[in-house]
């Protein structure tokens, strides 16, 4: 089996070296990068399963590399911050990070995520329909593809998990860790909150109202529900 690549982009050579280190240990294969214009270009040479961002780089931020590299892939995005506060987590989950870690963080917890997120990223396939049609929506998880009012709709993979998580049991209400647990993993370590970031990005995608839903229903201090029935 072909190794997974993860790209880590810090401009601290330490940092650097020691996640190298662990994660090569574990098995992975390991690009680095110390600038955002440097990881975009080893990006684009060899494409990685995953990417480790750090946000303050010189330049070109984590921030905007992460948007670019939204604008060219899927790929699982952990991002590396030396801030603690929220509004940077938020910022960056929106900008479609999968998740964060604030320094200083031990490397072995590092690993735990990339091994958390890649495992996310290899789904068996058996776990729903192939294919589920709703009222205005279409849901192929072969495919990983999705219509709405026969319309295609462009999904990150987290995006996608999360509604066929929903998608699993038409109006069934899910708790934020049962939907963590089905699109992130059981043992995703981050702040539950990251579901409404997404849930709010799903909304958008799928031109649904989050003031007046028609598609992600919302029960306050519970969860997230699908609102469509089977046809």
């Amino acid at each position: 089996m072909t190794p997974a690549r993860v790209l880590v982009v810090d401009d601290e050579d330490k940092i650097r070296q020691i996640l190298d280190a662990y994660l090569r240990d574990e098995g992975f294969e390991v690009i680095n990068a110390s600038t955002g214009e440097e990881a975009l270009a080893r990006f684009d040479q060899s494409p990685p399963d995953l990417v480790v961002l750090d946000i303050m780089l010189p330049g070109m931020d984590g921030l905007d590399v992460l948007r670019e590299l939204r604008r060219r892939s899927d790929v699982y995005v952990i991002l590396l911050t030396a801030r603690a506060e929220e509004i940077d987590r938020v910022v960056g989950l929106s900008a479609g990070a999968d998740d964060y870690l604030v320094k200083p963080f031990s490397p072995r917890e590092l690993v735990a995520r990339v091994k958390a997120v890649l495992r996310r990223a290899r789904p068996t396939g058996d776990e729903y329909a192939d294919r589920a049609d709703f009222e205005g929506l279409s849901i192929d998880s072969a495919r990983r593809e999705v219509l709405r009012d026969d319309e295609p709709v462009s999904l990150s993979a987290l995006e996608f998990d999360l509604l066929a998580a929903l998608a699993s049991a038409p109006g069934r209400v899910f708790t934020r860790r049962q939907l963590i647990d089905r699109a992130w993993g059981w043992d995703f370590f981050g702040d539950e909150r990251v579901v409404d970031v997404h849930i709010r990005k799903l909304r958008r995608a799928l031109g649904d109202d989050a003031n007046d839903p028609t598609v992600i229903g919302t029960v306050r201090g519970v969860g997230y529900k699908l609102l469509v029935k089977r046809t």
